[in-house]
């Protein structure tokens, strides 16, 4: 890790960037690349550059991360925005989610910004990630798209330990209403809605899919809320619930949701179905060259930019270690600054090797 990504990082955890309101530490990104040389563009709050020699007649790897933060946690005991250093951790608000690995992947970048590889380099330092926002992810995409631009593979910046998470589970939140008709409780009139949803209930606890995915396993479904009933004397005629679905890569989340619909009596409305599942083949050449570089892969028990990366393949590495995310005096190890490089130019030199080959 240079002095120069150090000082950049500390800059970043200076800056207050909330998802949405990223736009003075987009400015600190752009204004670095600029100064290391690179034609940067930007589309809100995302900061995006492709290699000087980028041929569309070659794939196109994406180096991504995210500028955006939480809001901090009551339980702070330190400035959040004061990058100390002390006993070998840089401490701070999005020192380990996600700015270790955005200064990293900018420094690989620019060490390779003029090189002649097998492949195309495109670095996008998004926003709204912790929020999935529209004018992230959402809206880089399509922005690339309009460009003439394309992806054909993808590694994200998010901490990982520095080992490939080669999948994750999407989500799928169902809102569920069940409908009954009221009554006298006493007189047993009506049919009551609630005795309807905990059928439903039990239809999903015990709902199997046909299809398993090899890599994610089953998907697994858990009823989380329930609401229902005005009084204890009457019969309630509606009953409202939640559904939280982790879906997999053997169906899209369309398709979960209107088979699980169609299981059970009541009506099952998803929220959004944008966070797809994701899982890299174990024969794909950007998965081969990570684990080479960095050892046993796993698969992410959290979610990233990758559930909006619909049919690109992707999986995330990156400095620091997920449990510290959204913590209360969240840091970043010094040497775990130090390892990412190195391992990031491993991974892109496999990678040039088994396209080479």
């Amino acid at each position: 890790m240079t002095e120069s990504s150090l000082q950049l990082l500390q800059r970043l955890i200076a800056t207050p960037s909330v998802s949405r309101e990223e736009t003075a530490a987009a400015d600190i990104v752009e204004c670095h690349l600029r100064q290391a040389g690179i034609d940067v563009r930007r589309i809100h709050n995302n900061v995006w550059a492709t290699n000087r020699h980028f041929s569309p007649g070659r794939p196109t790897l994406l180096l991504n991360s995210h500028i955006d933060t939480v809001r901090t946690a009551a339980s702070w005991t330190r400035d959040p925005h004061s990058p100390d250093i002390a006993d070998g951790r840089l401490y701070g608000l999005g020192s380990n989610d996600a700015g270790a690995s955005v200064v990293s992947l900018i420094a690989i970048f620019c060490e390779y910004y003029d090189s002649h590889l097998p492949f195309n380099l495109l670095l996008a330092i998004t926003a709204e990630e912790e929020v999935m926002g529209e004018k992230g992810m959402r809206a880089f995409l399509p922005h690339l798209k309009e460009q003439g631009i394309g992806i054909d593979m993808a590694l994200v910046g998010e901490p990982t330990g520095m080992r490939p998470a080669i999948g994750e589970r999407g989500l799928l939140v169902l809102d569920a209403v069940t409908r009954g008709v009221s009554g006298h409780a006493a007189r047993d009139e009506g049919v009551n809605a609630l005795y309807k949803a905990i059928a439903d209930i039990d239809r999903l606890r015990n709902f199997k899919f046909p299809r398993q995915s090899a890599g994610l396993g089953p998907v697994k479904i858990s009823v989380t809320q329930i609401e229902c009933g005005t009084q204890h004397n009457v019969i309630p005629d509606i009953c409202r619930w939640v559904v939280d679905v982790r879906t997999t890569d053997a169906y899209n989340n369309e398709q979960t949701a209107r088979m699980l619909d169609e299981a059970v009596e009541s009506q099952l409305t998803p929220r959004s179905t944008r966070v797809w599942a994701s899982l890299i083949d174990a024969a794909h050449s950007l998965r081969m060259a990570a684990e080479k570089a960095a050892g046993e892969s796993f698969v992410s028990p959290t979610t990233s930019d990758m559930a909006l990366m619909h049919d690109i393949p992707s999986l995330k590495i990156g400095p620091g270690l997920s449990a510290r995310s959204h913590t209360a005096d969240e840091y970043i190890r010094i040497d775990e600054l130090e390892e990412a490089p190195s391992v990031y130019r491993n991974i892109l030199n496999n990678l040039s090797k088994i396209l080479h080959a």
